[in-house]
């Protein structure tokens, strides 16, 4: 793939990443960060793009490897100094977000793949690289989940 073609397919996907990580990040400012990152290392790697048709999965590939470093890097942050007790209040209080955050990795992903950023069972598959079943299983599995907190919180 060229640099132009590039540039033009990632600057139409930009809006459908900025959701994606901003679901897995939970701030504006971290989420642009790493759709700039994304975009830039997919840039590097273009030319390594075997089939263009995969394009908009390969590069949310390559932004959920960013969330996830990030996710790592907030995680050793956190175990190194302890949160304030008003941090919690400060936090998002939207049910439905703090549910879907609480989600095991693997399960969070394919809700936020599958109903926030609009990719298809076969997409999320290939972007996981996971076979379709197993994207099936979890999709059912977070979704009993998310059903049985949000039931309990009201």
């Amino acid at each position: 793939m060229h640099e132009e073609e590039y540039v033009r397919r990632a600057e139409a996907a930009k809006a459908r990443l900025y959701r994606t990580s901003l679901l897995y990040l939970g701030g504006e400012a971290a989420a642009v960060d790493a759709v700039d990152e994304a975009v830039y290392r997919g840039l590097r790697a273009c030319r390594k793009l075997r089939q263009e048709a995969y394009f908009d999965t390969w590069l949310t590939r390559i932004l959920i490897n960013v969330c996830n470093a990030e996710l790592r890097r907030r995680k050793r942050e956190l175990a190194m100094e302890q949160l304030p007790e008003t941090a919690a209040e400060e936090f998002d209080a939207l049910p439905l977000k703090d549910a879907i955050r609480r989600l095991p990795q693997q399960l969070r992903e394919v809700v936020v793949l599958r109903y926030f950023t609009g990719l298809t069972l076969a997409e999320t598959a290939r972007t996981l690289g996971v076979p379709p079943g197993t994207v099936s299983t979890r999709q059912r599995r977070a979704l009993a989940l998310l059903r049985l907190e949000l039931s309990e919180e009201d």
